[in-house]
């Protein structure tokens, strides 16, 4: 695919965290002024000197307050919906996670309006984009 390169951007490095609770999985309603009104994973952007995993192990607590013990990568995709109307590129890392307990809380009310569980055969449609291709990638069983 060829594209118009500007070589003054880069893309970001953005984590999901898909948190797994027997057949149902964990999403949050984006109050944010980027996709607003989407479900997506926990997660978000990777700090400079932080190992991905660090990223998803911070992300998911400062979002829902709960902690992981197991991470497994499951996902790596370019997410480029966002290009054209919101000047965003990311790289977008997926990881998996069983649920380990506690309950998830809204951490940060200026980005997210409830958390809840969704069964894997009956989400919601307006997904971020990021979310679309972790669980695609999950479905394939292919990390990217």
């Amino acid at each position: 695919m060829q594209s118009k390169i500007n070589s003054s951007k880069y893309p970001k490095v953005g984590i999901g965290i898909m948190v797994k609770k027997e057949n149902k999985v964990l999403l949050g309603l984006r109050k944010s002024s980027h996709a607003s009104n989407c479900w997506c994973f926990p997660g978000g952007k990777q700090h400079f000197g932080e190992t991905m995993e660090e990223c998803a192990i911070r992300e998911l607590k400062e979002e829902t307050g709960l902690s992981i013990e197991k991470l497994k990568l499951i996902s790596v995709a370019d997410e480029m919906r966002y290009i054209k109307s919101d000047n965003k590129h990311f790289l977008n890392i997926g990881f998996l996670t069983n649920f380990c307990g506690g309950t998830p809380k809204v951490m940060e009310p200026d980005k997210c309006i409830e958390w809840r569980w969704f069964d894997l055969d009956n989400l919601p449609k307006n997904l971020l984009e990021g979310t679309e291709l972790i669980l695609n990638n999950y479905y394939k069983q292919n990390i990217y």
